[in-house]
């Protein structure tokens, strides 16, 4: 068993028998089939705007995956902001390596990397606060590390910040392969998915995550969001 008490709403690693976790399953799924077809190995998930579930969903995501098949799996704190992976997790322990660490170059690859036991799933939190943030993703220090992850890891997830209120999330996703869209439902407004959309290579984009939704799904999505993005499969991440 893991010897870390993880918070319920990670019901990848907490409850995997559970209706939500199955949920996530689905997107597992999703993401391995497109990751076939694209050969994305690199993803990064974000939102409109703050509060619609994307660090739960980036956990759980990575944990499905870690789960579901034997892919190395390596998760990313990249919301230098409001990072949470860490205290999420409980690998705050004294431990100050992670994203911003490495980016300065005070630390390397295999320093950062922490291991959720019994999981087959590696952590990288934010590590210690930086004051110039555009600095440290404008670094050309981000696509070396994101390169050296791709040759020890099959799938890297990153939580990055929301889209609409810094740009953040837009400078880190000219160097990802896909990106996930989470988005409340009946809480993100259309206007604000369509201006998200906007910021993103439509190419990179995987899909859009329905968090809290606790209806019928392929209904409220073609009801909903299908005018913003046609092609797109919905996932909904219940009770989350």
């Amino acid at each position: 068993m893991s010897k870390h008490k993880f918070d319920s709403r990670l019901v990848t690693l907490t409850n995997p028998e559970s209706f939500a976790a199955e949920q996530y399953q689905g997107l597992r799924l999703t993401v391995e089939r497109l990751g076939r077809m694209h050969e994305t190995q690199v993803i990064a998930v974000t939102s409109p705007a703050a509060g619609e579930g994307k660090t739960v969903t980036s956990i759980n995501l990575a944990g499905a995956l870690a789960r579901g098949s034997d892919a190395r799996v390596l998760l990313i704190d990249a919301d230098l902001r409001r990072p949470s992976i860490g205290k999420t997790l409980g690998l705050l322990d004294g431990h100050t390596n992670g994203f911003a660490d490495l980016v300065s170059g005070d630390s390397d690859l295999t320093k950062a990397a922490r291991q959720v036991e019994p999981f087959n799933l590696s952590v990288i939190p934010a590590g210690t606060p930086h004051p110039h943030i555009h600095k440290i993703l404008r670094s050309p220090r981000v696509e070396t590390l994101l390169r050296e992850a791709r040759q020890h890891y099959d799938v890297i997830v990153i939580d990055t910040p929301p889209l609409l209120p810094v740009f953040d999330s837009a400078l880190l996703s000219r160097l990802v392969d896909g990106v996930l869209l989470v988005v409340a439902a009946n809480r993100t407004p259309r206007k604000l998915l369509g201006e998200s959309l906007n910021l993103v290579d439509p190419a990179k984009v995987m899909g859009i995550v329905f968090n809290r939704d606790a209806r019928p799904l392929f209904g409220y999505y073609d009801e909903y969001y299908r005018e913003y993005f046609p092609e797109t499969s919905g996932v909904a991440a219940s009770e989350v």
